[in-house]
């Protein structure tokens, strides 16, 4: 008695993955020659001075004379805006505030500040819109302020 299927091999292994893995291997060699192994490849470049010793906890440097703060508030109001930054007040129109913006920088170069020693941090209230945050700084812009910055809401 003779077995027939006893000769015959059965391979049910599926398909052949030979050729994937070449082509994934072929792929990774390119990528790997093709990037770059720079060191500062991974980090955005900054025109910052890096501070090399001492770090935040360092007694600051007495030489230097810190910026000015000229610090803007804007809240919600029924008509769209309200600004106010020391004697500045103004309610969402853009030419007034501009201008008073304008006095305000000649106010600080008749005391003796320089425009670029000015920083203007522009303080959004609680759920104030972005539009109306942008105009401000448009203006706060237009108006000469090189150093425009925004804070967390106050």
């Amino acid at each position: 008695m003779k077995l027939k299927g006893a000769k015959k091999v059965h391979y049910d292994s599926g398909p052949n993955m030979t050729p994937l893995v070449d082509v994934v291997m072929v792929i990774l060699i390119f990528l790997m020659l093709a990037g770059s192994f720079e060191k500062g490849g991974w980090f955005l470049k900054s025109s910052m001075p890096i501070k090399k010793e001492g770090g935040a906890g360092a007694p600051p440097d007495p030489t230097k004379i810190p910026d000015t703060n000229l610090e803007i508030r804007v809240d919600n109001s029924p008509d769209g805006f309200r600004v106010s930054a020391g004697d500045i007040k103004s309610t969402g129109d853009r030419a007034s505030l501009k201008a008073a913006l304008q006095q305000k920088l000649e106010a600080f170069r008749a005391a003796g500040d320089k425009p670029e020693k000015i920083q203007v941090v522009l303080m959004p209230g609680r759920n104030v819109k972005y539009n109306s945050l942008i105009i401000v700084y448009e203006a706060a812009l237009r108006a000469g302020f090189t150093k425009v910055g925004f804070a967390t809401s106050h």
